[in-house]
């Protein structure tokens, strides 16, 4: 009978949504994200690099201690506290790619998760706001997912009421709203645990 592989450690680098903001610590989306591989086999462990508030520069300057020795892959969900203040798309762009950059220099694979832009911008705003995920994901060749809350968008769209998945703030999953996107982000995740192997 084979060894059982070692856990692969995969850094979860990202703002409030990766943090799992207004959630109890068992609830957010990397818990969520970690009963999903365990329940399907993944050997996977996700170390939590959320911080709530943190921008795609705040994610850059911590890159470096986020991404630990021991971390072997490295998921990237940046980008929505950048839309919530307007920043320039090429500001976000440029510090995702300095990101991905050292994720490159060691040799560590990549999942980028993206969140779309809404309409109150303008249109350029957000075509070039959308248009940076898929744009780095060709660059670094990197496993990527559009938009981090596009699972909880169609459940609403096929019916399900905002309340049962977004906090009162509607920026942020509730208990069962992470669960929906961690479901979703699951395979990919399995993904990127297998290209460490």
């Amino acid at each position: 009978m084979p060894a059982r592989a070692d856990p692969v450690t995969v850094a979860a680098l990202g703002d409030s949504l990766t943090a799992g903001y207004g959630l109890a610590p068992d609830e957010g989306f990397v818990p969520a994200l970690q009963e999903w591989l365990d329940a399907n086999g993944v050997a996977a462990r996700v170390v939590n690099a959320g911080v709530s508030g943190d921008t795609t520069a705040g994610g850059l300057a911590r890159a470096g201690w986020a991404l630990a020795p021991e971390v072997q892959a490295v998921i990237v969900a940046l980008g929505g506290n950048d839309l919530l203040r307007g920043l320039p798309p090429e500001e976000a762009k440029a510090n995702l790619a300095g990101i991905l950059d050292l994720a490159r220099a060691r040799g560590l694979p990549v999942l980028l998760i993206g969140i779309a832009a809404p309409g109150n911008y303008g249109p350029d705003y957000r075509a070039a706001f959308d248009a940076i995920w898929p744009a780095l994901a060709a660059e670094y060749g990197a496993l990527m997912i559009p938009d981090f809350l596009a699972p909880v968008k169609e459940a609403v769209g096929a019916g399900t009421p905002p309340a049962a998945l977004m906090q009162a703030d509607m920026l942020h999953p509730t208990a069962e709203g992470a669960r929906l996107i961690a479901a979703a982000v699951g395979p990919k995740v399995a993904e990127l645990v297998a290209m460490v192997r």
